[in-house]
């Protein structure tokens, strides 16, 4: 094993005796300058059910690290609740703290010279923030999902968060009264662990154990299982092993990494923010990957699982019916799924999957066979045209009108475009336009989850389209499409669209299409000003001023040089 980071900074001369110092007052003893020093990034945090439950993971992999031969040192990591933001300016946060939190455990872990590094995460944006940090440190590195989230029951009906918010647009369509509208907000989210179906949380876990940073069946585990502690303190016990064998991330996130992990994201009908994410992590690691990426391997990977926005089950069910292995297995078993990849436990991924079935378990609908999918091809779709020439993401599957053509409602914020939808003013047929609502022209991106859910509630869901240069929540669903680049505030199309002007989604074609001629376009571009930026100072300003488009994953140092 090479030498550690930290044995040369704290062992070598007489000059590093302060160093040795500061750390025997935080209980390192004689022997232990010697060890490598692995950093624990903690996400606990009361804010949301998704990261309260971490602390005592944290608390297991520390012991097992110690156990292990190393010596371990936590530090706490932000997290963004965006359940509890969405729908508020907060929610313009949430996506910035993906940076943040990549930024803050890159800061730690090289400011003190960390030998590698366990995070552990549970809300949204803690998983992609957390591996964006291991693909700038390149130390060994794991990533410890705190788990999912068990399902609420109430009449007879499993429930997630995306309940509630739908619950809502039942609401004021007249399909429920208020008493059904509460026991509903009451009943949606029992304990902890981050939103129950296949949202962006279970979506980003199920991706990074495909990629062979998380720990086989890991991904789907119940945060408040005692299995899910005992997969915490492995973690730690091989991260170990994996700074013996000096076991990098460059050696795991290859572009066979990637592939799997999109192809497994395909097989389940996982959140549209996988794209986004996926896209600045491969920019941080060097992997060239493309929107165009995703697309061709939608065309040749089935959605296999019935898994919650679009489907009936929720994370738990998939863990019992055999988890990500299985899907794994399967999609490796018909060459769909690169084997030889390497894992943080120093295995190719052939060798992890050879005891697991190559078809799902019989008396059980959460996983399809092969013969039998939900879907033939993958749900994530790449749609371009004359509204998205950089591209934009859709979900295909699941939706009843996959071609709409129909009137533009402009919107220049999701808060407006809700309310039109709880007055009752949007109607069959329209194509609601939520603009300025991008990276750059939130900032922040906001996911538009009210306003969906609100749509799905009234009984609108396959009647109208939606597009925004925001993002959605991975409990999202209907013709809606997301990430439109260029967005508004660098005077994308999106910018220039008319209330009534008449927009094309076809899923079928991939087309997202403005009907105005390109000489009338010219002309409003001429006209076009950029506004103001919403915020002058403070996180969002810098935000703002460094963050890149959608269609190349909104990292924040891409042009730094």
């Amino acid at each position: 094993m090479s030498e550690n980071r930290r044995s040369q900074v704290v062992t070598q001369g007489v000059q590093r005796t302060p160093n040795r110092a500061m750390l025997r007052a935080v209980g390192f003893q004689d022997e232990d300058f010697t060890k490598p020093i692995v950093g624990i990034a903690n996400g606990f945090s009361t804010i949301t059910p998704c990261n309260m439950g971490i602390d005592g993971l944290a608390k297991r992999a520390e012991a097992s690290i110690r156990a292990a031969g190393g010596m371990p040192q936590l530090f706490g990591t932000i997290t963004i609740s965006d359940g509890i933001s969405m729908g508020t300016e907060g929610m313009k946060y949430s996506l910035v703290s993906r940076d943040v939190i990549a930024d803050s455990i890159e800061t730690v872990c090289n400011g003190q010279s960390m030998d590698g590094v366990l995070a552990i995460g549970g809300c949204d944006k803690n998983m992609p923030g957390a591996m964006i940090a291991m693909a700038r440190l390149n130390i060994p590195a794991i990533f410890v999902y705190g788990g999912t989230i068990k399902p609420g029951h109430y009449n007879g009906t499993d429930l997630t968060v995306v309940s509630a918010f739908e619950a809502v647009g039942q609401y004021s369509a007249g399909k429920i009264d208020q008493a059904t509208l509460t026991e509903v907000e009451r009943r949606a989210c029992p304990g902890a662990g981050s939103c129950g179906g296949m949202y962006t949380a279970n979506t980003m876990s199920s991706a990074f154990e495909a990629m062979g940073m998380s720990l086989m069946y890991s991904s789907t585990m119940a945060a408040e299982d005692e299995e899910k502690a005992i997969s915490a303190a492995k973690s730690g016990e091989v991260l170990v092993n994996a700074i013996r064998q000096q076991i990098l991330p460059r050696d795991i996130l290859t572009r066979q990494a990637f592939e799997n992990a999109i192809s497994v994201i395909m097989a389940v009908g996982g959140s549209t923010n996988a794209v986004l994410h996926l896209l600045a992590i491969a920019s941080t690691i060097g992997v060239p990957l493309t929107l165009d990426d995703f697309e061709m391997i939608r065309a040749r990977v089935p959605v296999l699982c019935n898994l919650k926005p679009s489907g009936q089950y929720v994370a738990t069910d998939l863990h019992q019916a055999g988890g990500i292995p299985q899907v794994m297995k399967m999609l490796l078993t018909h060459g769909l799924l690169h084997g030889d990849a390497l894992t943080i436990t120093g295995q190719p991924i052939a060798e992890l999957l050879s005891a697991v079935p190559d078809e799902p378990p019989a008396n059980q609908d959460v996983i399809r066979p092969w013969n039998n999918p939900m879907y033939p091809q993958g749900h994530l779709g790449i749609l371009r045209g004359n509204l998205a020439e950089e591209g934009s993401v859709a979900k295909l599957t699941g939706i009843k009108k996959r071609h709409i053509t129909g009137p533009a409602r402009v919107f220049e914020s999701e808060e407006a475009c809700l309310s039109a939808i709880l007055a009752n003013e949007i109607h069959a047929g329209d194509v609601l336009v939520i603009r300025y609502e991008g990276p750059k022209g939130g900032p922040g991106m906001r996911e538009m989850l009210a306003p969906t859910s609100a749509i799905i509630g009234t009984g609108l869901g396959d009647s109208v389209g939606l597009i925004t240069d925001g993002r959605f929540s991975g409990g999202t669903y209907g013709m809606v499409v997301g990430h439109v680049a260029p967005e508004a505030f660098v005077g994308g199309t999106i910018a220039l669209v008319h209330e009534g002007d008449l927009i094309t989604i076809d899923a079928d074609q991939r087309l997202l299409h403005l009907h105005v001629s390109e000489e009338e376009l010219a002309q409003r571009r001429a006209q076009w000003q950029p506004p103001t930026p919403r915020y002058q100072r403070g996180v969002l300003a810098k935000y703002a001023k460094l963050v890149s488009s959608s269609s190349l994953g909104a990292v924040t140092d891409l042009d730094l040089v």
